[in-house]
């Protein structure tokens, strides 16, 4: 019973901890600091790498893009050497979560994808390989970075179950069921055949 109760609370910490790093609103804050104003009033008023990108700043989407996903990376690697496997990926999931809906900004964050890529690469390195190579593929095929994204997303926990990574396989399918309500701007203007295109300018 002792034992239960304490990987009861362990989860329960490494969904606070994994939220509140997740939450770490990392395009606005470099966005700010380097002074391109509010990225919010531009482009997708997303915070993520792919906005900051629309400021004409590589190297901060660069940045962004490295940030969000260490802080999920992070998240899951401290409660991992800790507290265990669960309550890593517990952590890890969060920290997608508070990247998507940070308490800090009325719960309006980013898409979540690089996130993904972190907690991947943290708690189950060969998935991440294989989603990162779904994305790729993805992006050579279509030239469409969201549609990329969100095959990469599907990938993930397929690969995850057929390698007998039942944990794995249930937390990317439910981290994949929130990329894709995130996406779903994205998916309206798939369907539309109106997404941008890699290269391209938004029209």
């Amino acid at each position: 019973m002792d034992f239960g109760i304490t990987h009861f609370y362990d989860i329960i910490c490494a969904l606070g901890g994994g939220y509140l790093l997740g939450s770490i609103p990392f395009g606005l804050i470099l966005a700010r600091l380097a002074g391109q104003g509010d990225i919010r009033d531009i482009g997708s008023g997303n915070i993520g790498a792919t906005n900051v990108l629309r400021t004409g700043r590589k190297d901060l989407a660069i940045l962004t893009l490295l940030l969000d996903a260490g802080k999920a990376g992070v998240a899951a690697l401290i409660f991992a050497k800790f507290f265990g496997f669960v309550p890593s990926l517990f952590a890890g999931g969060a920290a997608l979560i508070g990247h998507c809906f940070p308490i800090w900004l009325k719960f309006k964050g980013g898409k979540g994808v690089a996130t993904y890529f972190g907690v991947l690469f943290a708690t189950a390195w060969p998935i991440a390989l294989i989603a990162c190579a779904t994305w790729i593929l993805g992006a050579v095929l279509t030239r469409m970075s969201s549609l990329s994204a969100l095959l990469a997303t599907i990938a993930a926990p397929v690969a995850a179950y057929f390698m007998g990574k039942t944990e794995i396989a249930i937390m990317g399918g439910v981290l994949a069921v929130i990329i894709f309500i995130r996406h779903t701007e994205n998916i309206g203007r798939i369907l539309a055949g109106t997404e941008s295109r890699i290269g391209k300018k938004a029209k």
